[in-house]
């Protein structure tokens, strides 16, 4: 909202893909945070359980109190979405990288002390072999990913129909994508239902949202 309470240019479009994206989550059903079995509203925040690399669904209270101690079992995972309009990946360095497929994202892990890539598919996350010196020639072209927090966030990128967008996104939202498209695949090419709930999703991403809840996890 502006300061006089309209809508700035461009939200009620924003606001349409979000309405879309929601058409192809499940119907929302009573989630209790993992931890301490509280009701959790449609926005919680997750716990990455670090050992297992497992997401965990918790209420805000439960995200503050152990996401927030250091050496913990458990971090907390951010709830922003940044599109990385500046990106810069030519198709040379995508080329580089190694990925069969046009999504991928890429996060640190910090068990393995290594960069791991992964794209996904019907069958759920895939992880594809990454020449870490095409993913270092990536870095210094830009800066940004040595900022990435790791296990908690990621580089996802969109290459399909001619895209080149790059986000900055929560490791939550990775798998929530691979959820869409698990749910949605059909076939060889996918169908017209799970291209149209891929597209909404990235729009969502773009326009700064969180995928819902209720969309299908990995």
């Amino acid at each position: 909202m502006n300061a006089r309470g309209g809508e700035q240019p461009g939200q009620t479009g924003q606001r349409g893909w979000v309405a879309a994206l929601r058409a192809f989550a499940r119907p929302p059903v009573a989630a209790l945070c993992e931890l301490c079995g509280e009701p959790l509203d449609g926005t919680h925040p997750h716990l990455l359980e670090l050992e297992q690399h497992a997401l965990r669904c918790c209420c805000r209270a439960c995200a503050l109190l152990f996401g927030s101690q250091q050496n913990a079992r458990y971090k907390r995972v951010s709830e922003n979405v940044r599109w990385l309009s500046e990106f810069h990946l030519s198709d040379d360095q995508w080329d580089a990288l190694a990925i069969p497929i046009g999504i991928a994202f890429f996060y640190k892990d910090s068990a393995a002390q290594r960069v791991i890539a992964m794209y996904p598919g019907a069958a759920g996350a895939m992880q594809s072999s990454l020449d870490l010196s095409a993913w270092d020639r990536l870095v210094a072209d830009n800066p940004i990913l040595d900022t990435l927090e790791p296990d908690a966030e990621a580089l996802l990128v969109n290459r399909v129909e001619g895209a080149r967008e790059h986000y900055r996104v929560p490791i939550d939202q990775c798998y929530a994508l691979t959820g869409v498209i698990r749910a949605r695949w059909r076939g060889l090419s996918g169908g017209v239902d799970a291209w149209r709930a891929i597209h909404a999703c990235f729009a969502a991403l773009k326009a700064g949202e969180r995928l819902p809840e209720g969309v299908p996890n990995a």
